[in-house]
């Protein structure tokens, strides 16, 4: 503690023989321990406690006082007012130091320490005053490290509820309000869920919901994109390895799941795994060990709850020979089935509305007016990539700064015009503007992103995109990440 802070002292104590006592005992530290109040009844140290609890860092009582709450209930009703006060007991009870059965009660009921007020022959300071001193200091230390920790996750859950806020399931419809049960019922379990659905569904959304609605919600949440690590390094990303383990290994590195301990790993596009790498997450899953690259002692232990997506049925995995059907059953414990935008209309206009608003802000522009026949095409239309689609499309129509989205121009920005359809497709790349040329490398920029974007709409995951524009996995997201997409 520095220098001028002073531990603040509440004494519960009806003798004043006793409170005379304490303040003798104390007086050599008065510079750093000073008694605020003196109460000499329970019931008048709670209210004081209520109206001020900020006032008090430690707490020491007599356990025995005349009248109103005494004894443990008033030990709990101290810790209930603030749980990071810390009370001493001092009492006449103590003298039997043997009598454990005594001093487990009081201990369990919250208080810090105990001591005997004195022997008979012991006037004027408190019996063994050095080892009351100390637990005066090691009470005030507690308590600050107490406070710090509930500060801390104090914080930590507001950045949880801003997450969720942040992340919200939206929808109207009956599919998405059974989503939302399902979620507070599996957020109560460790259990494994496999989230399938097509791809912009939101399949990682629910994960993020799952975990953040958990016990596991203020450890860390690790996301694995299946699809996106190199078979070769597939192993060592996950797993981690020991250092000498391989040419280049200069350190011990912790895999994924080391990273996810204590917390939830969700493993997106599972059936990208390979077959070497399907076994070894199917070791982890029974036995909760990972076995490290390298490591000749015994496996580590990790506790990690696993959340799986995929957009492909794994049964016809299994049957191709690509996915381990023990490993399927693993992950199977509890299905959750993200339906697409075209079984559920009634959520279109939701998202719509939604993501006009919050991208409105974020483009620091008024949020244009759709006009009601508008809603209609949007709601015939099929939504082949889903909510991820919607948000893009919401983009393309700020970005042509429009104050009224007409029918038409949907119609356009979605390419359903027949007439028009050669000049007005979404992934053309026009030049209007004679007086305002762009260089060459901001069109192969342009060129770029419509180019990649139609290729991921038009694929089935990122693997599969990847590997119609042949390249390796991690180009492909470093590629896409240069370009402003989602990866």
């Amino acid at each position: 503690m520095s220098t001028d802070e002073r531990i603040q002292i509440l004494l519960i104590e009806d003798e004043e023989f006793d409170v005379r006592r304490v303040r003798n005992t104390l007086r050599p530290f008065d510079h750093q321990i000073e008694i605020r109040d003196v109460v000499s009844n329970g019931d008048s140290a709670i209210e004081l406690l209520e109206q001020h609890h900020e006032h008090y860092d430690v707490v020491i009582m007599d356990l025995q006082i005349a009248g109103g709450t005494m004894g443990e209930a008033l030990i709990r009703a101290i810790k209930r007012i603030e749980p990071s006060r810390q009370i001493i007991v001092i009492t006449k009870m103590t003298v039997n130091i043997t009598d454990f059965d005594f001093a487990n009660r009081i201990l369990q009921a919250g208080a810090f320490w105990y001591c005997t007020k004195y022997p008979s022959d012991i006037e004027d300071y408190i019996y063994q005053p050095t080892d009351f001193i100390l637990s005066i200091f090691n009470a005030y230390q507690r308590k600050r490290l107490e406070s710090e920790k509930s500060r801390s996750e104090k914080k930590l859950l507001r950045n949880v509820e801003g997450m969720l806020s942040r992340t919200k399931i939206l929808g109207v419809s009956e599919q998405i309000q059974k989503i939302r049960a399902q979620i507070k019922q599996l957020a109560m379990t460790d259990a494994t869920v496999l989230i399938s659905g097509p791809s912009g569904t939101g399949k990682e959304l629910v994960a993020i919901n799952i975990h953040y609605e958990s016990k596991r919600k203020l450890e860390n949440f690790v996301t694995i994109n299946c699809g996106s690590i190199p078979d070769e390094l597939i192993e060592s990303e996950l797993f981690g390895y020991e250092k000498g383990a391989f040419t280049g290994a200069n350190a011990n590195k912790r895999g994924l799941f080391e990273q996810a301990n204590h917390g939830t790993i969700f493993l997106d596009e599972v059936a990208e795994l390979p077959l070497v790498a399907q076994v070894k997450l199917l070791r982890v899953i029974q036995d909760g060990e990972i076995e490290k690259i390298g490591r000749t002692r015994e496996k580590v232990k990790v506790d990690v709850r696993i959340l799986a997506a995929t957009n492909k049925v794994l049964q016809q995995e299994i049957a191709a020979g690509r996915f381990r059907e023990d490993l399927f059953y693993r992950l199977h414990v509890v299905p959750l089935y993200a339906p697409p935008l075209k079984e559920r209309p009634e959520d279109i206009l939701v998202l719509w509305e939604h993501f006009m608003r919050q991208m409105s802000i974020d483009m620091i522009r008024p949020t244009p007016t759709t006009e009601e026949t508008a809603f209609d095409v949007l709601k015939r239309y099929d939504w082949p990539g889903n909510v991820r689609e919607i948000k893009n499309v919401v983009q393309r129509l700020l970005l042509r700064e429009e104050n009224i989205i007409t029918p038409e121009i949907i119609k356009e920005v979605l390419s359903l015009h027949p007439t028009s359809h050669q000049y007005t497709d979404s992934n053309a790349v026009f030049f209007q503007d004679s007086e305002n040329v762009p260089s060459l490398r901001e069109m192969e920029g342009i060129f770029r992103k419509k180019y990649f974007t139609f290729v991921r709409k038009h694929s089935s995951s990122d693997a599969e995109a990847a590997r119609k524009l042949g390249l390796a996995p991690p180009n492909f997201h470093r590629m896409c990440k240069e370009l402003g997409l989602k990866s």
